[in-house]
């Protein structure tokens, strides 16, 4: 939406700046998208005399001027047919930007004779289309700024243009009218009443209008006149001035009006060619298939139930949207039919989007205009007509009337202070709502019908707030229902099992979740099956018995995938478990499944079988993500669906089990239908201890900045003797000291005789306090050596 500062002073009683004018419009909600002032591309240009004028020596068209300006006598050369001596012109210096013709000029040479500049044209300037001549000033003193003058003498050229942004729910902005009633609510001047008195007509219409009652949904309200004797010539300068400012091409008169009301008061009008028009007009509903070439001088096919104005010769208007150009209004057009109507927003939307018309008046009647102002608008129009173009005016016909959009809602002063934390005044809100041309009745607040957004309370409130400005509204602390930091939502266990599942989705495992009941047999399996966990009445004989570990749920997976062709898949699972038939005796449990390879075969063989190691790796993560100590011990005496020599019990000591680990037992593989070895793990998150400490904060990082040091060992030790016995008894000889012990190398055979091993060991030692001295590492290594010898049996190799 554009308009011009004096367009706004019309309407808006104010001594503000446009800059004041901008910053309120903003904080209304109407947002400044750009101010074009015109005065600053003029600038720079200043009033020169010609003194003397010549024709050019080797051209007959151009002339060789003398001419005074602020800077001395300039030579000019112009070519404008009006270039003579003694006139007052604009002055264009070397070195200014002529905005009209996009170019900086410079000191340039023509036909020999050199040129220090030019005299500009009105086109040349963008003050107008004029271009037959170089301005001439009837006064104006020389090296005067040329802005100045026309402040003085031409204020309509040098007038700010303001645009701003729109919103759906603000059709009322639309009109230069209702954003100046914004701008006077906020108090930035007073908004001008103009009252139109009706105009009395002379004779009765010769042209009826009527609505189709299949169409008084879409046209409720239709209106209009005729106006016989026009002068329909060039619109007056003002108007020609305030239309091209806003981007607007004058036309003619008629037309110059309409387009004023529809950008003035947000009210699009119509005007036909009454000689052109055969018979009364008609509202209806198209057929479908009808052809109309409108103003635009496109032809439209008319779709079934779109609005369309119709004569007797058929549709000449697409109504709300476009007239057509049979009956439109030319220089010759003398008698006119003038039309104010009403029209359903949806209906216009559709129609407009289906023939793909974009024009001023669908813009409007789509977001909404008044419905009460509908005649009113005919008769301010038809006062403009008959000021500017003279004429003689019938009687107003009508057809319909004005939808009664009337609303009314309470005004609340307590409920601005709830929604929106701002203290006003009642009687400051009242006020407002008043100015915004609210009618206030005890608490009862009338919505005017320029506000078809306004619909319950609230918006009373945001409307009052609106106006006083959001900007005033201040933070406050809000207060504090609880002291210091709530208490969680998620249990420990639950957020546990939650980071249990994204360690193991990570670690490349897919979730399943599989039935809490299992068939008798595989429950038997695994240390379950028996009558304390059987249902009295299964929905299945599969599903007969609680299960009483997830292993059997994850078999029974992999071997359907299996019996599909994937051969290699890796499955985990977090859920209950069931020991006995008691509350009490259900478990959580995790557990992961790996069967096949680790990967895809390829050329490179980089895929391998899954073996123990795979599931440590990953029982280790899962711990560490929930938690679990770092240091514990691996043991072996597994339950019996394990395999006996290749699965470890994660404890932290001999009764607290935190998870098992291992290559599952061939005769359950068997039994569960599963082909080739088969690694899992399985976590009992409830057994990992808690943290002493429950601050939300994590431990603080500690770093070592002193050197490590690694001491190698080995010894020779019974063949019966697990390398875990000796690691522990190593790692036991000084735990303070000795961060880590692991096993590099073993030997069997050769020197060492029958029943003999070497198990060679690297051990790790992290100082806290001071670098270790060779005398401190001397003294760890031999407490490692009788620790093992005494743990082992076992001596130190030679």
């Amino acid at each position: 939406m554009k308009f011009t500062l004096s367009w706004l002073k019309d309407h808006l009683d104010t001594d503000a700046s446009v800059d004041e004018i901008a910053e309120a419009l903003t904080d209304l909600g109407l947002e400044v998208e750009e101010i074009v002032n015109p005065a600053d591309r003029l600038a720079g240009f200043t009033l020169g005399y010609v003194k003397h004028a010549e024709k050019h020596p080797d051209a007959d068209k151009l002339r060789v001027c003398k001419v005074d300006t602020d800077e001395g006598e300039l030579q000019i050369i112009c070519g404008a047919p009006n270039a003579r001596e003694g006139i007052t012109v604009v002055v264009c210096k070397p070195g200014m930007y002529i905005p009209g013709l996009d170019l900086t000029i410079g000191v340039g040479k023509i036909r020999g004779v050199e040129s220090f500049g030019m005299m500009a044209s009105e086109r040349e300037l963008e003050l107008s289309d004029e271009h037959d001549g170089i301005i001439e000033l009837p006064s104006g003193e020389v090296g005067d700024k040329f802005v100045d003058w026309l402040a003085e003498n031409e204020p309509s050229k040098v007038d700010p243009v303001i645009e701003i942004a729109i919103t759906p729910n603000r059709p009322d902005a639309l009109g230069v009218q209702g954003i100046a009633r914004d701008l006077a609510a906020r108090g930035i001047g007073t908004l001008k009443q103009r009252d139109y008195a009706p105009v009395p007509g002379d004779f009765e219409s010769p042209i009826k209008v009527s609505i189709d009652d299949d169409t008084l949904d879409g046209c409720p309200h239709f209106t209009g006149r005729l106006i016989k004797g026009v002068r329909n010539g060039p619109s007056p300068q003002w108007l020609q001035d305030q239309l091209r400012a806003i981007g607007l091409r004058p036309i003619s008169a008629l037309v110059d009006i309409t387009n004023y009301m529809t950008f003035d008061h947000n009210r699009p009008l119509h005007v036909f060619d009454a000689d052109k028009v055969q018979g009364n007009l008609r509202v209806h509903r198209a057929k479908g298939g009808e052809k109309l070439v409108a103003l635009d001088e496109k032809q439209y096919t008319l779709q079934p139930g779109m609005m369309v104005i119709s004569d007797d010769n058929g549709p000449e208007s697409i109504a709300g949207i476009m007239g057509g150009q049979e009956t439109g209004c030319t220089e010759e057009t003398v008698n006119v039919f003038l039309e104010s109507a009403f029209w359903d927003h949806v209906q216009i939307a559709l129609t407009g989007r289906a023939l793909k018309i974009n024009s001023d008046a669908r813009y409007r009647f789509e977001r909404g205009v008044d419905p009460e102002y509908t005649l009113e608008g005919l008769e301010q129009a038809t006062q403009m007509i008959l000021d500017i173009c003279g004429g003689e005016v019938s009687k107003v016909v009508e057809a319909g009337k004005a939808p009664n959009h009337s609303r009314a809602f309470k005004l609340n002063a307590e409920r601005v202070q709830s929604l929106v934390g701002m203290d006003i005044p009642e009687s400051e809100q009242r006020q407002t709502l008043t100015r915004l041309g609210f009618r206030l009745e005890g608490e009862m607040a009338h919505v005017p019908g320029w506000r078809p957004d306004v619909n319950g309370e609230a918006d009373l409130v945001e409307e009052v707030a609106r106006i006083a400005s959001l900007t005033k509204l201040q933070g406050k602390p809000l207060p504090r229902v609880t002291d210091g930091i709530p208490k969680p939502v998620m249990t420990p266990t639950q957020r546990r099992q939650s980071m249990a599942r994204r360690t193991c989705a990570a670690l490349g495992y897919n979730e399943c979740v599989s039935y809490t009941f299992i068939d008798q047999a595989s429950a038997a399996l695994f240390g379950g099956g028996d009558e304390a966990t059987q249902l009295e009445n299964p929905i299945s004989s599969e599903m007969s018995h609680m299960r009483p570990d997830l292993l059997p749920g994850l078999l029974q997976a992999a071997a359907r995938n299996q019996a599909r062709g994937y051969a290699d898949v890796a499955l985990f699972e977090v859920g209950p478990v069931f020991h006995d038939g008691e509350p009490g005796d259900q478990k959580t449990q995790i557990t992961g499944l790996l069967v096949g390879r680790s990967g895809p075969k390829d050329v490179h063989g980089t895929a391998r079988p899954v073996d123990v190691f795979d599931a440590k790796a990953d029982a280790q993560a899962v711990l560490a993500a929930i938690g679990a100590p770092a240091k514990v011990q691996v043991l072996r005496d597994g339950d019996a669906w394990w395999h006996p020599g290749r699965h470890g019990k994660i404890c932290l000591g001999p009764k607290k089990v935190l998870g098992v680990f291992g290559e599952l037992h061939p005769r359950i593989l068997q039994a569960m239908d599963i082909k080739g070895p088969a690694m899992a793990f399985t976590i009992w998150p409830d057994e990992v201890p808690l943290p002493r400490k429950s601050g939300a904060t994590r431990a603080a990082l500690e770093l070592r900045d002193l050197q490590a040091v690694e001491r190698d060992f080995a010894f020779v030790v019974d063949e019966s003797v697990e390398a875990l016995t000796l690691v522990n008894a190593a790692a036991g000889a000084d735990k303070a000291l000795i961060e880590d012990v692991r096993v590099f190398d073993e030997f069997i055979g050769g020197s060492l005789g029958e029943g003999k091993k070497s198990l060679a060991i690297t051990v790790r030692l992290q100082p806290t306090d001071a670098t270790l001295k060779e005398k401190d590492i001397e003294a760890v290594g031999e407490k490692i050596i009788a620790k093992v010898v005494k743990a082992t049996g076992g001596v130190l190799r030679s």
